[in-house]
């Protein structure tokens, strides 16, 4: 049970934990250092590359195991069209192009344009990365990790570190996604057999 060693901890202890697991992982360093680098507006990484090196390091498995690609978030109310968003992306795939693992880049000022055509309910209109967090559809999920002023780690996390700390995939009501929290619930399950699912 040493992976369960951070849970029920106050949130400081969590945060000191998440973060310096962080910054131990050369794949979640060396891709902060280039979005950095890249410099876009309101940027925060967020999800499962951050949540799934924590389980990665509290179960004994190597860096990058069971992640699939790293989300990138930004805002940015200038310009809602599709094509500066398209050029935003473009950009960030050469940028990129060494890593490890493929970014994925989505402007949060643009989401409730798309959002109904593709999931079938609507989606409110942000006014920040930070705020797309508390719409994830499970609570597990909603981190993010950007740099501060002073260039130390700053992290994200409206429904706390506990779940992730106790390996426990909690349903986020929000909005109507239960298929996403299944979906994503199942195939964590596969790769860290620890996880606990809460049924929608």
């Amino acid at each position: 049970m040493d992976h369960l060693r951070y849970s029920g901890l106050p949130f400081e202890a969590q945060r000191t934990a998440f973060l310096g697991i962080v910054a131990a992982d050369p794949l979640l360093v060396e891709t902060l250092a280039r979005v950095r680098a890249l410099a876009l507006p309101d940027w925060l990484l967020v999800s499962g590359a951050l949540y799934n090196s924590v389980w990665n390091n509290l179960t004994g498995k190597p860096s990058g195991y069971g992640i699939r690609d790293v989300d990138l978030f930004y805002f940015d109310e200038s310009d809602l069209s599709y094509e500066a968003e398209d050029a935003v992306i473009r950009r960030a795939a050469q940028h990129f192009e060494e890593l490890a693992l493929p970014v994925e880049v989505r402007n949060q000022a643009r989401v409730h344009l798309w959002y109904e055509a593709r999931f079938g309910d609507t989606y409110p209109r942000l006014s920040s990365s930070a705020e797309a967090l508390s719409y994830f559809a499970s609570r597990t999920h909603a981190v993010g990790v950007h740099f501060g002023a002073d260039g130390q780690f700053e992290l994200m996390a409206p429904f706390g570190l506990d779940d992730i700390f106790s390996f426990r995939i909690t349903p986020n009501k929000a909005l109507d996604n239960r298929k996403t929290h299944e979906a994503k619930g199942a195939r964590a399950k596969a790769n860290w057999p620890e996880i606990t699912v809460v049924p929608w």
